[in-house]
This record gives structure tokens, sequence and C-alpha cells, in this order.
């Protein structure tokens, strides 16, 4: 388990090791930190190893010799898995099986990847330290005292613990980058529409995009090589020629222009953060790219703009779990109504609650255009910066948070401060443009620190690029909890 994903892959096909032994390998040190971590919702221990049989059985026919085949992963619990509980980590989902695994899911296993089982996550997607979970909080591997960020926090702290190879997340406004960064691993969005959201129950449908959180930057970029496809079940999915990622994985920046923006770098960004970032960019530089500081404006309306969108859209989609079809319902009722409501007041927990409201609320008429439409305008100004930059810009760097993981129980009480914590990651899915967040330091408490690189639409490979000859310069550290480091 202290292998990277493309590592074990090849030991497998090597005959060095078998899927069956991989799987049991990541089972056991489940088994070993689950109690301590939490990092997963469901294990499927039966199913897991008797898929990993059937992988080896397929490997030695050479029916299955891509890179991935026969590496054990998990998955985010908001991906529908066939016959295998997803529950969101909410309540009103607690036994939905679904009958369909999500497309995302689907091209992992015709790759012959093992499922382990479902991580835990932030109810809904909604929150940024997985603290919102109706099945209680997950644990930094780092240290246990504090969060592993969200939504995502899960698969990242499933990652760093070794309780998997890799893992796919889902990232709505950084819930796939945020949580790498404090968990000290690698995780990608990449462009909106690259992978298909068919199955992904959704939270912000505009801003949802699946992703791999993996320990480096060469499994990232393979992992997304095999999700990443066309999806006529998906009216959002684009049609893409290029998606050779791992092609872009040379040690070679030179020349390439990477901007950082000023307004990244203000008040409200932990001191050893800064530092540890513009280390890093300093390691670009010293590679041969060109970099310089700019102006990105209209940073402070990516917050407002997002929570109004995200959340309307919210409201509209969670209105399907009523009671009625699939999930909890309420024991004791009167009537339709009062069905609704309790079964909808007793299934979402406090935060999903305050996002259905505060989205009813700007869709509600009177405050649509007030609100709402101003909302997507802002998006659409936000969008016309980065283009602007890109025009010059080959990368942006930046943090990918503005501190480092808080101690457990500290964002709760204040959700404002909670929602300040994607201030670096959220203009990207407002914008629709991929990023990358590589571990790039630790702080003086020894917990990681991430930089975030962003990239125009479709270019991927030049965030890839750069994440990978930065990641050239130093070596992939496991927390102490997850064992030894890889070698």
């Amino acid at each position: 388990m202290d292998m990277t994903a493309l590592a074990l892959a090849k030991k497998i096909r090597a005959g060095e090791v078998s899927a069956p032994e991989a799987a049991r390998a990541a089972l056991d040190q489940i088994k070993k930190l689950e109690g301590t971590v939490h990092a997963y919702v469901t294990v499927d221990e039966e199913g897991a190893l008797k898929r990993a049989a059937e992988v080896q059985k397929k490997i030695e026919a050479g029916e299955l010799t891509g890179p991935l085949a026969g590496v054990p992963a998990a998955i985010k619990d908001n991906m529908c898995t066939k016959d295998l509980l997803t529950t969101c980590s909410s309540r009103i989902l607690e036994n939905f099986v679904p009958t369909y695994t999500a497309q995302a899911v689907e091209n992992l296993e015709a790759a012959g990847v093992v499922v382990l089982g479902k991580t835990n996550m932030d109810e809904f997607a909604m929150g940024s330290t997985t603290e919102t979970s109706a099945y209680g909080v997950t644990r930094n591997p780092w240290n246990p005292e504090h969060v592993p960020g969200g939504s995502s926090g899960g698969s990242c702290a499933a990652v760093a613990a070794n309780e998997c190879s890799f893992a796919l997340g889902s990232d709505t406004g950084g819930s796939i980058r945020q949580p790498s960064s404090f968990c000290g691993v690698t995780g990608i969005k990449p462009t909106y529409g690259t992978v298909s959201r068919y199955g992904l129950i959704a939270y912000g449908s505009s801003l949802d995009q699946i992703g791999p959180v993996a320990k480096d930057v060469s499994d990232c970029a393979a992992i997304l090589e095999v999700i990443a496809s066309y999806d006529k079940k998906d009216s959002t999915s684009i049609k893409r020629d290029d998606c050779d990622f791992t092609a872009a994985l040379t040690d070679d920046v030179k020349g390439m222009k990477i901007g950082i923006p000023r307004d990244y770098f203000g008040s409200g960004l932990n001191e050893e953060v800064k530092r540890a970032i513009l280390a890093a960019a300093d390691v670009l530089r010293e590679k041969g790219a060109e970099v310089e500081e700019f102006d990105l404006s209209l940073v402070e309306y990516a917050i407002p703009a997002y929570y109004t969108i995200a959340s309307a859209e919210a409201s509209s989609n969670l209105s399907r779990f009523d009671g009625i079809k699939y999930g909890y319902r309420a024991k004791e009722y009167e009537g339709l109504h009062q069905m609704y409501k309790k079964s909808r007041s007793e299934g979402f927990g406090p935060e999903v609650k305050r996002r259905i409201m505060l989205g009813s609320f700007v869709l509600s008429s009177g405050y649509y255009d007030a609100y709402y439409l101003k909302a997507l305008r802002t998006k659409a100004l936000i969008k016309q910066a980065f283009d602007k930059a890109f025009a010059k810009y080959d990368v942006i760097l930046g943090p990918a948070a503005p501190s480092t993981a808080p101690k457990l129980g500290e964002s709760l009480s204040d959700p404002l401060q909670m929602y300040l914590g994607d201030i670096y990651t959220i203009s990207a899915n407002l914008a629709g443009i991929p990023g990358i967040s590589v571990p790039c330091g630790k702080d003086g408490k020894g917990l990681p620190i991430g930089m975030q690189l962003l990239g125009d639409c479709f270019q991927e490979k030049k965030i890839l690029r750069a994440a990978y000859s930065f990641e050239c310069s130093r070596t992939y550290e496991a927390p102490a909890l997850a064992g030894k480091a890889v070698e």
C-alpha cells in the first residue's frame, strides 16, 4: 500500500503481486486504521475480494493490460454503485442501494480497478471539513485532532492513510483540491464536462466535476485518462480528442509562463502557507519557467456568487428527496404534506437545510433578479477575467487553501468562516477550468500545505506538466500513521 497506483499495477502485471493480495493489503490497512481515521462509510470486503480474483484471471489471460488493472481504489459516497449502499453521508439516503453504476466508476471497472468501498464526505458534499456527515467525522491522518478538509475528505484521508491506492472525489467548489492540500496528497479537478456526471448525485449541476485523488501527479494523469469520456447520458459531457494526459508528464517547464495573482496573497492567508507557495514558485522559476505577479480581479465576488448559484441548484436538485420514491421516510405523520416536511426535516442535516433555504430564497419571485441572475452575471465576469489572464499565462499558481487543516470543531461554529476556506478554489468551478493541488511543504505543526495550479479550459496537460515538474524536486511523504514512506 506504500506504492503508487502505477507502480503497484506494474508489479501485478509482472506477476510479482496478485490483485487479491493487493486488495487484501488495502483491507488489512482499513481494519487497522479505520477506528482512528474513519475514511469509509461502507467497506465491501466480500465484493472487493471476489472482484480482485476475477480481475486477476483476466490479467493472466491477457485481457486486462491497462496501467491500473488490479489496483484497489475507493469511491466517494455520492457516486452511484450498483448493489452497493450509496448514502451521500446523509440520513435521508441511509438505505439507498442504486440499480446502476456511475459512468466514471464503470470506466474504472472496465480498466480492471477493484472498488474497496465508499468514502465519507460532507453531507451531499456541502461543507469543507467532512464534519457535516451523518455518519461521524473523518480525521486527518497527519493529526487525528484536525479535519481532513472536504467535502471529499474521506477520499483524501483514505489515500494519505494508505487505505486505498487512489480514490475518486467530486469537486463543486474545491472539494477535491482543498482536502488534497490538507491531507498531503495530489488531486485534480478536470475541465467541466470532461468526466461524465451520470450517476453522480448532484449538488450544483453547473459546477460539479468528478476527479482523481492519488499519491502523485503521474497517478492522477493515468486515472484521469481512464475516467474521461464522452457520455450521451450526460447533457454537459464534452467530446475531447486530447485525453492522453500522461503524455504531459515531462520535467520541463522552460519558457512556460506562470502567473501569480496578487489578490491571492492579501489578508487572510496564513504566513507559513504563503512562504511555502512562493518557495514552490521559485522552484519552477529555477527550472526555467517565467513567473510573475499580476492582478486577477473579481476574487472577492467569487464566494458570494458561488454560494448563491450552488445553493440555488442544490435547493432544486435536493427536492427529489421527499420520502416517497426512495430513501428515508418519517415514521409518524398525518397526510402527504406532513410526510414531506417530517421526512426532509429528520433526513437532512443543518448545513444542507441552510443551503436549501438559502437557495429557495434566491430563486423566489422578487429575489431571483436581485440575487440569482446577478450571481450568474458575476460568474460570466469571473470567466472573462480568467480568459484575459490565460491570454498571457499558461498556468496560474496560488495556494489551495488559506491555511492548513483546522482542528475538529473549529469551523462548524462559524459557517461563514468555513465558506471563506474555499476562496482560492471556487473560481475554477465558476469558470469551468481545471485545477490541481500538489503538496509543497508543511507548517510548523507538521500539517501539509498544497499548491494549486489552474489552467485554461481543456489545458489539463499544462497544469499536469507544471505540477509534475515541481513534484520531481521533492519526494512523496506519507503520514507516520500510514506506515513507512513510499520508496
